[in-house]
C-alpha cells in the first residue's frame, strides 16, 4: 500500500470532518426581462451557496409559453395569462398545469433617452404622458416640438429626429406600456391600437408593440437599453425597466403624475405610488395576487410615479411530472431568500422591495409548492427592508419617501437645468464636480477631478458610472474610472455574478492561510516525534 504524502496527510489531521451539504435541485426559469436584472442578482447570490438556479430573460410570452409546455421550473411574467396569444392565435394558458401567481419585486417602467445638445447629454429631461403617448403613436418625432418645450417649461431641445425603441418580442413591459396609454390616453392610443393593432377588438393592452414609421424594434430589455445607448442611439427614447438605465448610468425622463408633478421611478415613488394598487384578494380566483393599476395612474399623492407595477412568478403547485417534491423544495428556499434578503439589493439595481402584505400573500402561495420548506415561511424571520416592526402594516421605503422639489412643479424648474458636463479630461479615479451649464461639469485636472471629455454630462475622470441622484439624474459624489477617464463597463447584475469568483478565491486564500499557520506545526511536531523514537532506539 502506497503511504501518502506527509501534507497530505497533516491536511487530513487538521480538516473538520465533513458536514451534512445542503441538496438542492437544479431549477430553470424564462419569461420577463423587465424583472432579469433582479433574478439574476438573486441567483447569483444563492449559486454561491450551492443552489443551482438559471434564467433566461426571452420575454413574458415566452416564459408563460414556456410554463405552459413544462419546459421551466418556473415562469416570470408582468401579465398573467392572457387565454389567447394576438399574435400567433395560440393559446396562452396554462395548459391544465396547476399554479398560482406569486409577486416578487416591484419596479417603475422608465423612459430611457439618448438626447444630447452642444455635445453635452441632457439629463433633466420631463414629459406629460400626453407628449409621451404622442411620441410612441408617431405623431411626434421631433425633439424641438412645442409640446415637448411646454412639458420642459419653455426650454427648446435642438431640432432632430426622435427615434422611438419598443420591443419586437412579446413583453410584459409592453403590456404595461400600453395599457397605461389605453387608460390614460385613450383619445390618442386607442385610434392608433385600432389602425396597428385590431380594429375589432377593444382598445387595451397589447404584448406586441405594433410597428409603426420611424420606429426601431429590438428584442428583450438589454437589447433596448443597449440600441439607445450605442454610438448611433443618438435621438432615441424607449421603455424599459428602470434597472437598465440605472446600470448603464443613463437619464430617465420625469413623467408627470396626477398630482402636477414630475418623478422619477425611484424605489421610494415606486413604494408610494403602489399603496394604490388594487390587489385581487380572492385567494379561490386565479388572478389571486394580480394587480389593478387604475388607482396608481391617478394617485393624487405628489411622490408617485404613475408606471408603476409589480412582477409574477408563475408557480407549479402539484407535481406534474415536471415539478416533484425535490424540485419544489429548492424553488421554496429560492421563494423565501428573494422575498426576503434578496429585496435588499433592489434599490440599488433601480428596483423596489416588495412591502410586508405581498411577502405574506407570498408566502401563501410558496406554501402551496410540493415540498416547499413550511417552516422557513414566517415574516418575523425574513429580513426585508420595507418591514418597520413598530408599524407593521405600512411600508418604511412609502413612509420615508421625499416630497418633490418645488422646481419639480408643473410651470418650475426644470430641477438642474443644463446639459450636463463642461469640456476637460480626467485621467484617474475622483469626484466629479462644478456646474458647467447646469450640474456635473467641470474642468479636468488630471487626477479625475471633473471633466467631461465625451459628452454625457458625467466627469470622465470619475468614471461614467460616477453616482447619479435618483431624483434628477445629475452625476453627484464620486463615482470610480480606470485610469484613463474612461468608464469601467459592467452592469449590476455582472458585478453581483462576480461575487462567485470572488468567493473561489477567498476559499483559496483560506486554504494558504491554512497552510502557512498550521501545516509547520504539525511538521515540526512529527519531526520532533521521529526524533525521538530514534532516540529511544538507540
Amino acid at each position: 500500500m502506497k503511504r501518502l504524502p506527509l501534507v497530505l496527510l497533516l491536511l487530513l489531521m487538521v480538516a473538520p470532518p465533513p458536514t451534512q451539504a445542503q441538496s438542492y435541485y437544479p431549477l430553470r426559469g424564462s419569461g420577463s426581462s423587465w424583472s432579469e436584472n433582479a433574478i439574476k442578482q438573486w441567483i447569483a447570490d444563492v449559486n454561491a451557496n450551492g443552489m443551482p438556479v438559471s434564467y433566461s430573460g426571452s420575454g413574458s410570452s415566452a416564459g408563460r409559453l414556456d410554463f405552459a409546455q413544462k419546459m421551466n421550473d418556473f415562469a416570470v411574467s408582468e401579465i398573467p395569462f392572457q387565454g389567447v396569444d394576438p399574435v400567433t392565435g395560440n393559446a396562452d394558458n396554462s395548459n391544465g398545469r396547476p399554479f398560482a401567481y406569486m409577486p416578487i419585486v416591484a419596479g417603475g417602467t422608465a423612459f430611457m433617452y439618448k438626447l444630447s445638445v452642444g455635445g453635452q447629454l441632457v439629463r433633466d429631461l420631463r414629459l406629460r404622458g400626453e407628449t409621451i403617448t404622442a411620441i410612441f403613436t408617431g405623431e411626434i418625432t421631433d425633439w424641438s416640438d412645442d409640446r415637448i418645450t411646454a412639458d420642459n417649461n419653455g426650454r427648446k431641445l435642438p431640432k432632430k429626429r426622435i427615434v422611438p425603441v419598443v420591443r419586437s418580442d412579446g413583453s410584459g413591459t409592453t403590456a404595461q406600456f400600453t395599457l397605461w396609454m389605453s387608460k390614460q390616453h385613450k383619445d390618442k392610443y386607442c385610434p392608433f391600437f385600432a389602425e396597428h393593432v385590431n380594429r375589432n377588438k377593444p382598445c387595451g393592452l397589447t404584448s406586441y408593440y405594433p410597428e409603426f414609421k420611424g420606429a426601431v424594434a429590438q428584442s428583450g430589455s438589454s437589447q433596448m437599453a443597449g440600441y439607445i445607448s450605442a454610438e448611433y442611439g443618438e435621438g432615441a427614447i424607449g421603455y424599459v425597466e428602470y434597472s437598465y438605465a440605472t446600470a448603464l448610468n443613463y437619464p430617465v425622463v420625469k413623467v408627470k403624475n396626477a398630482a402636477d408633478y414630475f418623478v422619477a421611478p425611484t424605489a421610494q415613488n415606486v413604494a408610494v405610488a403602489l399603496q394604490s394598487a388594487q390587489i385581487e384578494r380572492d385567494a379561490s380566483k386565479e388572478t389571486y395576487l394580480t394587480q389593478i393599476l387604475d388607482g396608481v395612474y391617478s394617485s393624487p399623492d405628489p411622490r408617485t410615479y404613475p408606471l408603476s407595477s409589480y412582477s409574477y412568478m408563475i408557480l407549479p403547485i402539484s407535481e406534474d411530472g415536471k415539478l416533484t417534491k425535490a424540485s419544489g423544495r429548492t424553488l421554496g428556499a429560492f421563494a423565501r431568500y428573494f422575498l426576503c434578503t434578496g429585496q435588499v439589493a433592489m434599490p440599488d439595481l433601480g428596483y423596489s422591495p416588495l412591502p410586508l402584505n405581498l411577502v405574506r400573500a407570498g408566502f401563501e402561495q410558496v406554501r402551496k409548492v410540493p415540498g416547499a420548506d413550511q417552516s422557513t415561511l414566517k415574516p418575523e424571520d425574513c429580513g426585508n427592508p420595507t418591514f418597520d416592526p413598530s408599524d407593521p402594516d405600512n411600508n418604511k421605503l412609502a413612509k420615508t419617501a421625499p416630497m418633490p422639489e418645488a422646481c419639480d412643479k408643473v410651470g418650475q424648474g426644470p430641477c438642474g437645468t443644463g446639459n450636463g458636463g463642461g469640456g476637460g479630461t480626467g485621467n484617474g479615479t475622483g469626484q466629479g464636480n462644478g456646474n458647467g451649464n447646469g450640474q456635473g461639469g467641470g474642468n479636468g485636472d488630471g487626477n479625475g477631478t471633473g471633466g467631461d471629455a465625451n459628452g454625457d454630462g458625467v466627469p470622465d475622470g470619475a468614471g461614467d458610472d460616477a453616482a447619479i441622484d435618483p431624483l434628477t439624474g445629475l452625476p453627484v459624489g464620486q463615482g470610480q474610472g480606470n485610469g484613463n477617464g474612461t468608464a469601467v463597463a459592467g452592469s449590476a447584475t455582472e458585478l453581483a455574478s462576480s461575487r462567485s469568483g470572488d468567493d473561489a478565491l477567498a476559499a483559496l486564500a483560506a486554504l494558504e492561510l491554512l497552510l502557512v499557520l498550521v501545516v509547520p506545526t504539525f511538521v515540526a511536531r512529527a519531526i520532533a516525534r521521529r526524533r525521538n523514537n530514534q532516540g529511544s532506539a538507540q
